[in-house]
């Protein structure tokens, strides 16, 4: 099979690279990729996501929309796999599907994705599959799809970055997320457990892990970055120290994971490393840790302190995203598409978003999603015409609704 991966940010590469070296041998045709956009993951980052696959000590070619798209009309993959954030695999997909000839179309998200949102499948409903990692992810995507009237095809694929070796070490790892807690007290207040926590266990060393370093992109925006924040206590803990690279590292050394909702902790758990996940903050979707939902992981800050890490219950582990890898069916069913596709019998998928607007609506999906990566006119020229009417339109409906207050 020949394969292309497409990846926007660090954690779609992670992702991308992982999910590639499951999907094909390492005698087929396989190749990852960088879309340019202005998420574009440092050369660290990259290192740090492509550590354990066959392309760690490859540089990737970044290629713009265009380029992507005439190189995928000129080697004729039999599979794309979109690894991107929504609006951009929303652009990604319309343009390949265009194609003649086209390649199946594979998509996915890149870690824990309950609850199964509308967003995710509206973005990539023009995929032919869709990657799904428990048991539990499967049959929330089949219903939320069935609910909204839109088929789609998922495949179970295991989380490609979960080891099942054992962890040596003793480190008490944090591993930080970008969004979650999102305010800047809240984040500030998390701060100072972690320091806490540190003088609590002054023979362990405690880890802030973090996703980026100063001035490098993620997929999402963090706005108070934990690692600064940690920066303005006037006397931390001396064993409370910050650490980027790669998580499969830290987890080397770690003797336990404790975070508020990150996948880190599923990582954790396939190694036999206990964690918490914690709940001071509450359980919400918001909070992207409803998963952790009669797992046994959801804990106080006051059981962080007291060192009371934990496994999670066998049952949850087996349904969400710890179970048998002889269940994927995610080759099985590639394989099946491609054998239609070689039939010509791969039917085009219509997106569900909008197409009002025509060619200026398309040239502005493209512009939104890749900023100042795309150099098209059109593209120019959408912006230049929507953004002034888009700004009037919600001035109009704000004074609607303060008129109707």
């Amino acid at each position: 099979m020949r394969l292309i991966a497409v990846a926007d940010s660090d954690s779609y590469l992670k992702w991308a690279a992982g999910t590639a070296e499951r999907l094909a041998a390492r005698d087929e045709d396989v190749a990852v990729q960088l879309l340019a956009s202005p998420v574009l993951p440092s050369e660290p980052q990259r290192r740090a996501a492509l550590e354990l696959t066959r392309w760690r000590s490859r540089d990737l070619a970044v290629l713009g929309l265009d380029d992507l798209v005439e190189q995928v009309r000129h080697r004729r993959p039999e599979a794309v796999l979109v690894a991107m954030r929504g609006p951009t695999a929303a652009v990604v997909l319309r343009e390949l599907a265009a194609l003649p000839d086209r390649p199946v179309l594979v998509t996915g998200l890149p870690g824990v994705a309950i609850p199964a949102t509308r967003k995710a499948l509206y973005y990539r409903a023009q995929a032919d599959l869709f990657l799904v990692h428990s048991q539990r992810e499967r049959r929330a995507f089949e219903a939320r799809a069935q609910q909204l009237g839109w088929p789609q095809r998922f495949a179970l694929s295991t989380l490609p970055f979960l080891e099942r070796h054992a962890s040596a070490g003793d480190d008490i790892v944090f591993a930080a997320q970008a969004i979650v807690p999102a305010g800047l007290d809240e984040r500030r207040w998390l701060v100072r457990q972690l320091d806490a926590l540190a003088r609590s266990a002054p023979d362990r060393r405690v880890v802030l892990k973090v996703r980026a370093s100063a001035g490098e992109q993620q997929t999402h925006q963090e706005r108070w970055a934990l690692a600064e924040l940690l920066a303005e206590l006037p006397d931390r803990a001396p064993n409370l120290v910050v650490r980027g690279g790669s998580m499969l590292q830290c987890l080397d050394t770690a003797g336990a994971l404790a975070t508020v909702s990150s996948t880190a902790l599923i990582e954790a758990a396939a190694r036999g490393i206990p964690g918490i996940a914690l709940d001071h903050f509450g359980v919400g979707d918001a909070l992207i840790n409803t998963v952790f939902r009669d797992s046994g992981l959801l804990g106080s800050v006051d059981e962080l302190l007291a060192g009371r890490f934990r496994m999670p219950a066998p049952g949850w582990a087996a349904d969400n995203y710890l179970h048998d890898p002889g269940a994927d069916d995610a080759r099985l069913e590639l394989d099946g598409l491609v054998v239609a596709r070689a039939e010509g019998e791969l039917r085009t998928r219509r997106p569900v978003r909008s197409t009002l607007g025509g060619p200026l609506r398309r040239a502005w999906d493209r512009r939104a999603a890749l900023g100042e990566f795309d150099r098209t006119f059109s593209g120019a020229l959408a912006f230049a015409l929507g953004v002034p009417i888009r700004g009037a339109l919600r001035l109009r409906n704000r004074l609607r609704f303060a008129t109707a207050r």
